[in-house]
């Protein structure tokens, strides 16, 4: 048979070069250290943040628990001399008043030969009493004759009367006071009221 008839097989082809670095068929691959070198530095840092941030956390509660301590010492404190205040402010008026005690005492020990004699001894006391009182701040509200104000005075009746102007107070039944500027206790009184004739000539 002639070259021409001979059957022609075709080159085969050249095979790709192989990485020399690459590993060879059915070996693992090689293990990365760098990647893993740089994962475990970032959890030591994340640790090491952590640790920071909790102890930094466990400081502002042991503050907080502090702060907490100095306030309810400080309530307690302010309660105890608060206390302690109003205690001396009421050993003052009591101490005060002990005289006027001891002379009710010896009036009634010894109330005198007549009754008169007994009334001087009670007035007395009474004058003594007021001075006391508004030595510690007591001021009598004025009441008879004054013109009538609901912020000083409480009316309990009405009265006709054309003696005085209206809203004027004609009684008090019961004196009112201020205690250092403030009113305690308001005063019972009458208020005047035109008479019925001249609110019918008003009318008219």
């Amino acid at each position: 048979m002639s070259d021409k008839h001979k059957k022609q097989v075709p080159d085969p082809e050249p095979e790709p070069a192989q990485d020399p670095l690459a590993p060879a068929e059915g070996e693992p691959e090689p293990a990365q250290p760098a990647a893993e070198a740089v994962s475990d530095e970032g959890q030591q840092d994340l640790g090491a943040q952590l640790a920071v941030e909790s102890a930094r956390a466990e400081e502002y509660y042991q503050q907080l628990l502090r702060l907490r301590a100095d306030f309810e010492n400080f309530r307690r404190r302010t309660r105890q001399e608060r206390e302690e205040w109003f205690r001396q402010a009421a050993e003052e008026i009591v101490a005060a008043m002990l005289p006027v005690l001891d002379n009710f005492e010896r009036a009634l020990a010894k109330p005198g030969d007549s009754l008169e004699d007994f009334l001087t001894g009670i007035r007395m006391i009474h004058r003594q009493l007021g001075e006391i009182l508004a030595q510690q701040g007591l001021e009598r509200i004025p009441g008879t004759g004054e013109e009538f104000d609901p912020n000083l005075h409480e009316a309990v009746a009405r009265v006709e009367s054309g003696e005085v102007p209206e809203n004027t107070i004609i009684e008090e039944l019961r004196p009112g006071y201020y205690f250092k500027g403030k009113v305690i206790r308001p005063a019972l009184v009458k208020v005047a009221k035109p008479a019925a004739n001249e609110e019918n000539e008003e009318g008219e």
